[in-house]
C-alpha cells in the first residue's frame, strides 16, 4: 500500500477510533437505563437537522451540519427525557415512535430535494473512508465532552445532553447504523464484566476489521464496519458474566 493511500486512511481511521472514545461510555449508560430506543431515536433526530441542513444549504461545511443536528438532537433528547420521566412504563415504545416519527420526518424532507434519496442514505450508512478531517475533529471534541463528563453521566440532567451532541457529531461522519453499532456492540462486553478500555479496544479493532474487508472488497465501508461491530456484539454472549 502506497504512503499516498495510508495518508488517505488516516482521516477514517482517527475518526473511528475517537469515535470509540466517545460513544463506548454512552452506549454503556444506554443499556444500564434498560432504553435501547433511544440511541436510535436521538440520532434519527440528529438525522433530520443533518438533513435539514443540506437541504437549505448546497455543501455545507461540517461545522454547519454538526450545528443543526446538534439543535436537533438536543431538543429529541429533551423530548425523550421528559418521555421517560412522564411515563416510564411505556418509555421504549413512545421513544419508539418518536424514531419512526424522525425517520419519517426525513423521507418526506428528502423527497422534496433532487438529490434527497442520496442525503438520506448518506445518513443512514456513511461511507467511513471519505470522512474529512473536519468531522473527525468534531468527534474529537465529543470525546473530549464524554471524558469531562465521565463521573456524571449517570445523572440524567448530563447524560441526555452530552449524549445528543455527541450524537449530532458522530451520525453526520459516520451514518447511524454505525453509530448505533457502536453504542451498544461494545456495552454487551461491558455488560459482561470487561473493562472500559478493553471494550474500546475491541471497538476498535472491529472498526478496523471493517475498514479492511471495505477496502479488499470495495464495498461500502459503513455498512462494512457496522457488520463487523454487530459481529462484536454477538460474539458477547461467548463471555461469561463477571469482573475483568
Amino acid at each position: 500500500m502506497s504512503l499516498d493511500a495510508l495518508a488517505w486512511l488516516a482521516a477514517p481511521v482517527a475518526a473511528l477510533a475517537v469515535a470509540c472514545l466517545a460513544l463506548v461510555p454512552l452506549g454503556a449508560q444506554v443499556l444500564a437505563r434498560g432504553v435501547v430506543f433511544i440511541d436510535l431515536a436521538v440520532a434519527q433526530v440528529a438525522a433530520c437537522g443533518a438533513l435539514a441542513c443540506a437541504l437549505l444549504l448546497d455543501h455545507p461545511p461540517a461545522w454547519a451540519t454538526a450545528l443543526a443536528a446538534a439543535v436537533a438532537a438536543l431538543a429529541g433528547a429533551a423530548a425523550v427525557r421528559a418521555i421517560a420521566r412522564r411515563a416510564p412504563r411505556q418509555r421504549e415504545a413512545l421513544i419508539g415512535l418518536v424514531y419512526v416519527a424522525g425517520a419519517s420526518v426525513a423521507v418526506l424532507a428528502a423527497a422534496q430535494a433532487p438529490h434527497g434519496r442520496e442525503l438520506l442514505t448518506a445518513l443512514l450508512a456513511a461511507d467511513v473512508l471519505w470522512a474529512p478531517w473536519s468531522a473527525t475533529a468534531l468527534l474529537g471534541g465529543a470525546s473530549l465532552l464524554v471524558a469531562l463528563a465521565a463521573g456524571r453521566l449517570g445523572r440524567d440532567v448530563w447524560f441526555y445532553p452530552v449524549f445528543a451532541l455527541a450524537l449530532s457529531a458522530a451520525v453526520p461522519a459516520l451514518g447511524l447504523y454505525l453509530v448505533f453499532a457502536l453504542l451498544i456492540a461494545p456495552a454487551l462486553w461491558l455488560a459482561r464484566g470487561l473493562r472500559l478500555g478493553w471494550a474500546q479496544a475491541l471497538a476498535a479493532l472491529a472498526c478496523a476489521l471493517g475498514l479492511v474487508l471495505s477496502w479488499a472488497r470495495d464495498w461500502p465501508s459503513g455498512a462494512c464496519v457496522a457488520l463487523a461491530l454487530c459481529g462484536l456484539g454477538l460474539a458477547a454472549l461467548l463471555r461469561r458474566e463477571g469482573p475483568t
